[in-house]
């Protein structure tokens, strides 16, 4: 029996020619529907956390510590000052590779306003930064106030103007405009006391991603050294390379330490600094898959099922083709094919369907918000409790994972997926279609 000879006897399988109610067509459509199902809510989870984790380390390295940071000891004359910082960080400028620094001084302090006290992590960068980083520039959206203003009231020698992050500024409850207080603590005499420094808020921004600026306040650099204390600060260089994922990030930290003032501080790239962060992204991403293709492999088992169905339908074609001179390897191929195309045909229902609802999942994600809290509020108001005390439900709360979900599709990933998904469902196949192989012409044809 030759491969073409297998491939027709297969399609005939999958499109015979007689009208006649057949159960194993049945399964096996059932199974092709069921395949394709499976394949359709792997693809979202895949691209939906491929697109948040590709959101969040973006986030995370650009805002946060760039590609590499420099921490500085904090007893060099390199930092005594606004301008001496600035000066010490331009050393590092000159390592090939390096396309700009970003002196910071990180401090710990306390926030309050209209009767509101809450933990808050001081920034002190040049305000220019919110123009000249395009993280900065890209990233930040702003919900209030205007950058433009507060870069202008820095330069112009105003240091009491701030930039808050959104949800700092919801608990305080502040607006552009508002002042607000920054209390940090100073050791005078070996007794600790606290230190009270107004800023007006020029702007409130947001990142994306609440976890991340949740607490961050920016103020210009020199206000840092005029205005607070310094007693538990941190002095901090982001710096800037051509790729935060080429290997030559190696290479420049290593070449960073003999730079001027180099051996002053210790330096770490991106993957060290967030390296618990990156892993339990990258883990969840797989457990989250792992547990998709549980789905598609407990979909597969169906195409076996309806193979085992299809040999016993076609047990007499089967003694026919036999007692012609077919081979127990062409029938075995025939129904191998078969098996093969109900997952080809799972692919070509579930890819399409799967990517478009991942591209548009931030309007189904919002359609089943409103649909889950209509009916809550709907139960509640049978219950008698008053709409204005009905709180809402967010699916995905944005104090956990980004705002807004950006989609990323992998394509190569959905390949492997699709490719996957295939040989699972030959896999499956195999034991009822050697089975069919198997089958001895005359048994069947005296039991006819």
């Amino acid at each position: 029996m030759t491969i073409k000879s297998s491939l027709m006897f297969a399609k005939s399988l999958i499109f015979p020619k007689t009208e006649k109610k057949s159960s194993a067509r049945r399964s096996l459509f059932g199974a092709l529907i069921c395949i394709g199902l499976s394949i359709v809510p792997l693809v979202v989870v895949l691209s939906v956390a491929t697109g948040m984790i590709d959101g969040m380390t973006e986030r995370i390295i650009g805002l946060s510590s760039n590609h590499l940071q420099a921490y500085v000891a904090s007893n060099i004359l390199g930092v005594q000052s606004a301008d001496s910082f600035r000066e010490y960080s331009e050393g590092f400028k000159k390592v090939n590779g390096v396309l700009d620094v970003y002196p910071e001084v990180g401090i710990s302090a306390l926030a309050a306003a209209n009767s509101y006290r809450t933990g808050a992590q001081i920034r002190a960068l040049d305000s220019s930064i919110f123009k000249k980083n395009h993280f900065f520039k890209s990233l930040f959206t702003i919900v209030e106030g205007d950058l433009d203003e507060y870069t202008k009231l820095s330069e112009a020698g105003d240091l009491k103007t701030a930039v808050v992050g959104q949800k700092l500024a919801e608990v305080l409850s502040i607006h552009p405009g508002d002042t607000f207080r920054i209390i940090t603590t100073k050791n005078t005499n070996g007794k600790i006391s606290p230190k009270l420094t107004s800023f007006k808020v020029a702007a409130i921004v947001s990142s994306g991603y609440q976890e991340l600026d949740a607490l961050w306040v920016f103020i210009p650099l020199e206000a840092a050294y005029t205005s607070l204390s310094l007693s538990n600060a941190s002095y901090t260089v982001m710096i800037e390379t051509p790729d935060a994922f080429s290997s030559d990030v190696v290479r420049i930290q290593r070449e960073l330490k003999k730079a001027p003032g180099g051996k002053y501080a210790n330096f770490y790239r991106w993957d060290q600094i967030h390296a618990a962060e990156f892993q339990n992204f990258s883990s969840t991403k797989v457990m989250l898959v792992f547990i998709m293709m549980l789905i598609v492999l407990v979909a597969s088992v169906n195409v076996s099922s309806a193979i085992v169905m299809l040999v016993m339908e076609r047990r007499k074609e089967i003694a026919i083709l036999k007692s012609l001179g077919a081979s127990p390897k062409g029938i075995t191929l025939s129904f191998l094919i078969t098996g093969m195309a109900c997952g080809c045909g799972g692919v070509l229902i579930g890819m399409p369907i799967g990517i478009v609802a991942s591209l548009n999942a931030n309007s189904i994600l919002s359609a089943l918000e409103k649909l889950v809290n209509g009916i809550k509020k709907l139960f509640y108001i049978i219950q008698g409790v008053p709409a204005a005390d009905i709180s809402s439900i967010k699916l995905m709360d944005p104090a956990y994972y980004l705002q807004d979900i950006p989609v990323n599709l992998p394509f190569m990933q959905l390949l492997l997926i699709a490719g996957a998904t295939i040989l699972l469902s030959l896999i499956v196949s195999i034991i009822p279609s050697v089975k069919a192989g198997r089958e001895k012409p005359l048994n069947i044809l005296r039991k006819a």
